[in-house]
């Protein structure tokens, strides 16, 4: 009886010596091990087909580190889709400038993304789950931020009910 005694306590001690090791200023709400292993839609990224020039003296000098003729330019694709100038669109600063300036026309806080880092870093420590799920890596982001979430079919109501058109909207799932 005192042999299973000590190999609990020793399961025990080794049990609070792992949790222990833990950083608390940092708490980890996704863990990588606990997600289903599947493909990172990230990762790919769709390229234009390959074209042969009409002759091979128009092919421009290598650029290392330059952009790549078949490298996706939204932005360049944009513009030219709705009939503007590629070139204007792919100009530094011409679109992310406009937007910025759009949305700060109200004033804009330069410490915001610390702030909205400090409190962020206040909320996953008031929310990094359970002694159980902490030590066998259980994966509580969802548990955490769930409270924030945007319920799509609820708002599509509501801007259903307010007079907004809204023709592309998926129907609800069949429950």
């Amino acid at each position: 009886m005192a042999v299973r005694q000590v190999i609990f306590a020793a399961m025990g001690a080794a049990t609070l010596t792992l949790g222990a090791c833990a950083d608390p200023d940092s708490p980890i709400l996704m863990h990588a091990a606990a997600e289903q292993r599947g493909p990172d839609e990230f990762s790919i990224l769709p390229t234009r087909p390959l074209e042969m020039p009409p002759s091979l003296s128009d092919l421009p000098e290598p650029n290392p580190g330059g952009v790549n003729r078949v490298d996706p330019q939204p932005m360049a694709d944009i513009a030219r889709a709705l009939g503007g100038n590629p070139a204007a669109a792919m100009a530094p600063g011409a679109v992310d400038g406009g937007i910025v300036n759009h949305a700060s026309r109200f004033g804009r806080d330069a410490g915001i993304r610390d702030q909205l880092a400090a409190e962020d870093l206040a909320h996953r420590q008031r929310n990094r789950g359970r002694l159980l799920e902490r030590m066998f890596a259980v994966n509580v982001y969802h548990n955490a931020y769930q409270h924030m979430w945007l319920d799509k079919y609820a708002e599509l109501e509501r801007w259903r009910r307010a007079g907004v058109q809204t023709p592309s909207a998926p129907p609800p799932p069949s429950e």
